[in-house]
């Protein structure tokens, strides 16, 4: 199955345009292709399934840093910011990977229907883990990749396979944190309401204790269990959110530098410089000008 995988995501990497990622006729499914190895690069991670197929890559969230490759495959529960890196690569075994995003109404349908769902873990963890990639959570995703080449099945046949694999991951060793991180239940549940209210109103000032009181909890509180979900502090997400929002408004050529610190909620044009250098490696105009090209 390993080697089929492998084709099946090259041969349809090989026919698109562009250096991806590649949106595939599957709704949710997503193929990553790299030539080359790559420098870090910042991106905002939704609840997914990320697999490796060919090579090696390494995703950092707030200071902690998960390595996974073929074989492997890196399960996200939380909407967050991210560094990630593609380690190994080389244009005759270039890094294949395959992203399977939650359907979170799915999820909840099969664990409703579970006889026996697993508990959910009792406090705050990390919404990110590495799991390994085989079994019946590995036929799955082969099973759904395969599904690029017959489309009038995919109304039909997906949705059942995305359900199949709901359960694998529900019954699996991280059934717990399935449960209670994508699934949002106990004092995650309230985090992640906080996450997305900071996550749709980033460019305002944010006050820890109207997050709090988002997620019921005191302000010491929310933001211990905060950090123990995201990796980050709240203002360190929002920073974040704030930077990667201005780097595409430049990028997209709709803002210069000075109003796109404007619209993402700076005051100063000079701290959004600095703290765009600190988080990109060089300031916006600079950066911008080696990204434009790329993107053309």
């Amino acid at each position: 199955m390993p080697d089929a995988l492998t084709d099946i995501v090259k041969r349809y990497t090989d026919s698109q345009a562009g250096s991806g990622p590649f949106e595939t006729p599957v709704p949710g499914l997503t193929f990553l292709r790299s030539d080359h190895r790559k420098h870090p690069a910042h991106l905002v991670f939704k609840p997914a399934l990320c697999v490796v197929v060919q090579g090696a890559k390494w995703t950092t969230f707030g200071g902690q840093r998960f390595d996974y490759k073929p074989g492997q495959a890196l399960v996200v529960s939380v909407e967050t910011p991210a560094l990630s890196r593609v380690v190994k690569a080389s244009p005759s075994e270039p890094y294949l990977g395959i992203i399977v995003e939650f359907d979170l109404a799915v999820m909840r349908e099969v664990l409703e229907g579970l006889e026996a769902p697993p508990p959910p873990v009792s406090k705050v963890q990390h919404g990110i883990f590495v799991t390994h990639f085989q079994g019946y959570m590995a036929e799955c995703v082969y099973r759904l990749v395969r599904l690029i080449d017959t489309p009038q099945a995919i109304p039909v046949i997906a949705p059942m396979i995305m359900r199949e694999l709901c359960y694998w991951l529900l019954t699996g060793p991280h059934g717990g944190e399935v449960a209670g991180l994508a699934l949002a239940n106990g004092h995650a549940e309230r985090v992640i309401r906080a996450i997305h209210a900071l996550r749709d109103q980033f460019a305002e000032a944010v006050r820890i204790e109207d997050l709090a009181s988002i997620a019921q909890m005191s302000p010491s509180a929310f933001h211990r269990q905060f950090k123990a979900l995201t990796a980050m502090t709240p203002l360190q997400y929002q920073k974040q959110l704030r930077l990667l929002e201005a780097r595409h408004l430049m990028v997209s050529g709709v803002a210069t530098a000075e109003s796109a610190a404007y619209q993402v909620g700076y005051e100063s044009p000079s701290q959004f410089s600095r703290e765009y250098s600190r988080m990109f490696g060089a300031p916006p105009r600079r950066d911008v000008a080696t990204l434009v090209p790329a993107a053309i």
